[in-house]
């Protein structure tokens, strides 16, 4: 509980615009950085240098949001492009990795930050997934795995933990994640329960980032999952608006959700011994995960329960015919 705690109010960030060092000659791609925490993510690696792809649905959302934060700083050696793709439609995700690697050698971070919560029940991606469970994870999964050779020459070249994939959960997850994490019949017996399948989708998630960290830890890669907070952004749209009501005392400005990721993926605090673990607001290493989330991560053969291999491979099925 009194983590749970916490994670509504948490202490001050340690890692913001006062003091991120230059991110000159290193290179992003934030996915959902037209709005809400993506875009204020966007705005800080900007004024520190980096350059910076926003990626989504919507060149003309993201036009708009380059500007604004071009015109917020005139002195920025950073750089914004567009980069299209549509998380919940698995074909375009192909073609933006190319589009991405025909103008870039290197990629220093990658943050998995776009996502969608609660939609209309019933909703379905292009390939009739359920919309949260194929946006949340299925996109970034096969994004991730595309941009793997990228990341990889990347990490040959800088110190051991410089380059990461930053994955995104939530709250949800410690507070109403089902005992062992999830039920994988519900990956294809879905629950009526919109709330049961984004908590699924935040839990699947961290599930990606543990085996991403276990498949490329030893070759430099750090890979995290983070809570970026309680925030005052979209992804509740679809929401019951007594639910809006309801949370909106507890919810803070997309920007410190924007410094949570900042952490996970620059702090100099992290390590590749990290891999695998969870972030929580505004910027720290969860301090006692629950211990049944803990042992899905791990393999029966290491005295886990193995849940999260079966949801990787899940992913793995899924995605296949998209490479």
């Amino acid at each position: 509980m009194g983590v749970t705690f916490s994670q509504f109010f948490p202490p001050s960030p340690s890692l913001t615009e006062a003091n991120i060092p230059s991110q000159r000659g290193r290179v992003f791609i934030v996915t959902g950085g037209a709005s809400g925490v993506g875009f204020e993510l966007c705005a800080l690696l900007y004024y520190v240098g980096g350059k910076v792809y926003l990626a989504g649905r919507s060149e003309s959302k993201a036009q708009a949001a380059i500007a604004e934060i071009k015109a917020r700083s005139t002195t920025s050696f950073g750089e914004l492009n567009f980069l299209f793709l549509s998380l919940e439609d698995l074909t375009t995700i192909k073609p933006a990795v190319e589009a991405f690697t025909a103008r870039e050698s290197r990629l220093d971070v990658l943050f998995n930050n776009a996502g969608v919560s609660l939609p209309p029940r019933g909703s379905v991606s292009a390939q009739g997934h359920e919309l949260q469970l194929a946006t949340n994870c299925l996109g970034h999964y096969l994004l991730t795995k595309l941009l793997l050779p990228t990341l990889l020459y990347t990490a040959e070249s800088t110190d051991p933990a410089a380059v990461r994939v930053i994955w995104t959960s939530s709250i949800a997850v410690d507070a109403s994640a089902p005992k062992g994490g999830m039920n994988i019949s519900e990956l294809t017996d879905i629950p009526s329960n919109q709330q049961r399948n984004y908590v699924n989708s935040k839990t699947g998630n961290w599930f990606l980032a543990s085996a991403l960290a276990d498949q490329v830890g030893s070759k430099g890669i750090l890979s995290l999952t983070q809570n970026p907070g309680n925030l005052k952004t979209g992804i509740l749209r679809h929401a019951p608006w007594i639910l809006g009501f309801a949370t909106s005392p507890l919810l803070y400005p997309a920007k410190m959700g924007a410094y949570t990721e900042l952490w996970a993926g620059l702090s100099k605090m992290l390590g590749i011994q990290d891999g695998g673990k969870y972030v929580v607001p505004w910027g720290r290493l969860h301090p006692s995960p629950r211990p049944d989330l803990v042992a899905a991560l791990k393999s029966k053969e290491d005295g886990g329960t193995g849940i999260a291999a079966l949801f990787l491979d899940y992913c793995e099925k899924q995605t296949a015919a998209y490479r």
